[in-house]
């Protein structure tokens, strides 16, 4: 029997370590009477495009991933293939249908069968028991039709983590994709919001595993390697020993990615990560509300105060990229108060701050308590809110303006300076990104997209028609656009708002053709004067002639390593 595993990511970066899963348990366990094989796509390819590949297999059975990012295009799919292929028999799973699979198979024909919560044991059952029809009917996990009514046989046993085989063989297979991995299932936390918090069975794959699967990594210099475990620091001696390991063993150049609680972070955790390379690791911390009944009503146990002190640690470090989120449409949280829970998250210092809008998973605790706190969603996927007792959907959309301006200005981190200096002239940071996000909107109406460029000359423009500037503060803030513009981009074409440099162009050629200069700069040696040039730029700033130095970004950044090359003016040292 020929079966097909489908999975549609939201991106081409994005790859499914599910259906890996379930691929390398079936075949590791399995009777391997069946040929399994693995089909990505995207959420952008047409739906058209995607039934031809998938009938192009010819496979008999094919089995759907299914998120609330893919559901509905996986639905209109799987309609066209019964229709095309009646006889290939559908199987899904994944968080989007296993929280009620009955009303699933009532609403859905297309769909023949429903593999619930961890899918691997479940699948490699349904197939050693699968040949033209299912000859063992008491598969745990799995849901189907039998006749008229529908049979669900509950699987109340955790998977043994430490049994699911490593999905990686050859990476190759997985170029220019984020690597995903898990090394733990289960939460500790009851966030309301949250899938994860219905499985409290907390389960840790064995650390020796662990550590050669990470060297797996390392040995192919994996560009990233994103953990999947929902707070990976609640249990301190697993934290402990990968972050050891991943420090001990760096390559210089793969990057894990973690989700922690912040709050959770012992002084020895913080000990380590001082000691790590810089970029080695980065940080996604759920802070979701700084609001104290907010919190409380989501069942999120959290102390903001520790929670400060540990990013700000972490922040001295100077070696780790924190990413911080906050979530809008949480009950209690009007657009006031979230505007304080933005203020006191972005006075933290994130290198990234996300602002994500509530969605009202199906299954979860806050699906339940929506019409307690008069909470409207969205009934199409991702389930996003709409508004709720404390916020109007007016309100909403301004904060989606403000999450625009937000990923643009701050979270890309091409504009550091100039907010830098930008966030002086507003009572709250809050305030800055609110009135930028409005005039943003208003200069792009009918969906236009700015290029990089014209994203500097916008803000130029909300400066000299916000803020009431003496000409010299306003040619300041021409010099730090300037300044961050060049700090990321070696451009050739100088943007409309950089000073002319035409009278420090002898000087400058005469800096490139300085020896002494070329001689100390270690990764140039083995260029001339001209590619030298090229490969770099200078800027004359505040009367010094700074040198962007693009083959040494810093590694949190990725901005230029700057250097004072003002003592190399005609030709001295």
């Amino acid at each position: 029997m020929k079966v097909l595993l489908v999975a549609i990511n939201a991106k081409y970066i994005h790859s499914n370590l599910a259906v890996y899963s379930l691929k390398a348990y079936a075949e590791k366990y399995g009777l391997n009477k069946h040929q399994i094989k693995i089909k990505e796509y995207t959420i952008n390819q047409y739906p058209e495009e995607i039934l031809s590949d998938i009938y192009s297999e010819k496979a008999d059975v094919v089995g759907f991933s299914c998120y609330i990012w893919n559901i509905a295009l996986t639905k209109e799919v799987i309609n066209d293939l019964k229709v095309v292929a009646p006889k290939t028999i559908v199987i899904v799973g994944g968080p989007e249908v296993s929280y009620n699979p009955r009303n699933v198979l009532m609403e859905n024909p297309a769909i023949d069968y429903v593999m619930c919560q961890e899918g691997e044991e479940p699948f490699k059952e349904f197939l050693d028991n699968y040949d033209d029809e299912l000859t063992d009917k008491n598969i745990k996990g799995l849901v189907y039709r039998q006749g008229n009514e529908i049979i669900e046989i509950p699987n109340t046993c955790p998977m043994d983590l430490s049994k699911v085989p490593f999905v990686y063989n050859d990476m190759k297979d997985f170029e220019n994709k984020i690597i995903y991995y898990e090394t733990s299932r289960g939460c500790p936390f009851s966030c309301s919001y949250c899938l994860s918090s219905i499985d409290k069975r907390i389960r840790f794959r064995d650390i020796d595993i662990v550590k050669k699967e990470l060297q797996f990594f390392l040995d192919n210099n994996t560009a990233q390697v994103k953990f999947v475990d929902r707070t990976f620091n609640c249990n301190k001696n697993h934290a402990m020993e990968i972050w050891q390991y991943i420090k001990d063993h760096d390559n210089g150049i793969t990057n894990f990615h973690f989700e922690i609680a912040a709050d959770l972070t012992t002084k020895e955790e913080l000990e380590l990560m001082k000691t790590m390379r810089p970029g080695l690791i980065q940080l996604e911390i759920g802070v979701q509300s700084t609001n104290e009944k907010t919190l409380e009503a989501i069942n999120r146990k959290t102390d903001i105060k520790e929670i400060e002190e540990i990013t700000s640690i972490i922040k001295k470090g100077k070696n780790i990229h924190q990413h911080l989120d906050l979530i809008v449409g949480l009950p209690y949280e009007d657009y006031q108060s979230f505007g304080k829970s933005f203020n006191d998250v972005y006075r933290m210092k994130p290198d990234q701050l996300q602002l994500g809008f509530l969605k009202v998973l199906h299954g979860s605790m806050m699906e339940v308590e929506a019409a307690k706190y008069e909470i409207e969603y969205s009934k199409r996927p991702p389930y996003e809110v709409l508004k709720t007792k404390w916020v109007s959907f007016d309100d909403v959309l301004k904060l989606k303006e403000v999450e625009a301006v937000v990923e643009i200005y701050y979270n890309s981190l091409q504009f550091v300076n100039t907010m830098e200096a930008l966030d002086k002239y507003f009572e709250t940071p809050f305030e800055m990104f609110e009135k930028l996000g409005e005039f943003y909107k208003q200069n792009s109406e009918n969906g236009v997209k700015h290029s990089r460029v014209n994203r500097y000359n916008l803000l130029l423009e909300f400066i000299e028609k916000t803020l009431n500037l003496q000409n010299e503060e306003l040619e300041r803030f021409r010099e730090l656009l300037t300044f961050d513009f060049y700090l990321r981009e070696n451009a050739k074409s100088r943007p409309t708002f950089a000073k002319n440099q035409e009278q420090y162009k002898k000087q400058i050629r005469s800096i490139y053709r300085n020896e002494a200069l070329l001689e100390k700069m270690d990764f140039y040696k083995e260029f001339n004067s001209k590619q030298f040039e090229h490969m770099t730029h200078i800027e004359v700033i505040d009367g010094k002639y700074l040198l962007f130095d693009y083959k040494n970004r810093d590694p949190l950044s990725k901005a230029a390593n700057i250097i004072n090359v003002t003592k190399y003016v005609d030709g001295n040292e």
